[in-house]
């Protein structure tokens, strides 16, 4: 006869040994974590790096881009198995267990687990297409109209002003440049709108725009990455004394609302640039007599 209590016992520590391994490594993945979001908030160039990244790996957490670069700083755009398949693309044989660590939703729908995401290099399969705005096309217009959208503050033209556009904290007024290049006015209503947005109509008591000034530059540079528009980098050299003395959750706070407000401007210009989808049976519906 089988020593049932023997197998329970055993059966218990396998499962105790298991989430122990567990715990342990994402315990490690958060040090990991923490050391990539202190790194970009430290050094320029990794901070540069994140925002490259950041860019075109807009559906991914400021804190899954630092713990991928942690793990390999040459990375571009990245992806779990299943958001290949959904993009046509398949893992390359040999590349399985190359992969990196990010946090992914749990399969069971509660909370994250790791899960592993592999460059497009480590993947074949259909090219990806990404959007391009381009100057004097539909699609620009389009896109410059929604950040104008954003705005909750009065927007005025001024064709003598140094710069394509500004917001004036004090008037609470977007003043806007008409005569400049498209690609130049999508940079900067982005970063100005940022400001807009990060003010809130003198709602957030602790604004100034130079605090601001790199977070909004950020929104700019990450929209601008996102949809292949001409930008500069923002200038870091402030970076280090701007986070001095901040903690890593402090830090990830800042990035993950840089994130949030460009992935939500950008899902809207996406919209608004993307060829409408209609059903086959809304398309062949006769119209009601």
């Amino acid at each position: 006869m089988a020593n049932l209590a023997e197998l329970i016992s055993q059966k218990t520590q396998k499962d105790e040994q298991w989430k122990a391994e567990k715990a342990a490594e994402r315990e490690n993945a958060v040090a990991m974590q923490d050391t990539g979001i202190s790194l970009i908030a430290s050094d320029p160039d990794a901070y540069a790096r994140y925002l490259d990244m950041q860019g075109v790996n807009y559906m991914y957490s400021p804190g899954n881009i630092a713990l991928a670069m942690v793990q390999n700083p040459e990375l571009s755009v990245i992806g779990t198995k299943d958001r290949w398949r959904t993009l046509n693309r398949s893992i390359r044989d040999g590349e399985q267990e190359k992969g990196v660590q990010i946090f992914a939703r749990s399969p069971l729908g509660k909370g994250y687990s790791l899960a592993y995401a592999y460059d497009i290099t480590q993947t074949a399969g259909r090219e990806l297409r990404q959007p391009h705005l381009e100057d004097d096309s539909p699609q620009m217009a389009s896109a410059l109209s929604v950040l104008l959208n954003y705005s909750v503050v009065p927007i005025k033209t001024d064709d003598q002003m140094g710069e394509a556009a500004y917001y004036d904290p004090n008037r609470m007024e977007l003043y806007v440049n008409p005569n400049v290049a498209d690609h130049t006015a999508f940079a900067a209503i982005a970063a100005e709108i940022a400001h807009v947005r990060f003010h809130s109509k003198g709602a957030n008591s602790g604004y100034s725009r130079d605090d601001y000034e790199l977070d909004a530059q950020s929104v700019s540079y990450l929209l601008c990455k996102r949809f292949g528009v001409e930008c500069e980098m923002p200038e870091l050299s402030g970076l280090l004394a701007l986070y001095q003395g901040w903690s890593p959750q402090e830090i990830r706070q800042a990035l993950d609302a840089v994130q949030d407000m460009s992935k939500q401007i950008g899902g809207s210009i996406d919209k608004a640039i993307s060829p409408q989808q209609h059903m086959r049976g809304q398309a062949l519906r006769r119209p009601a007599r």
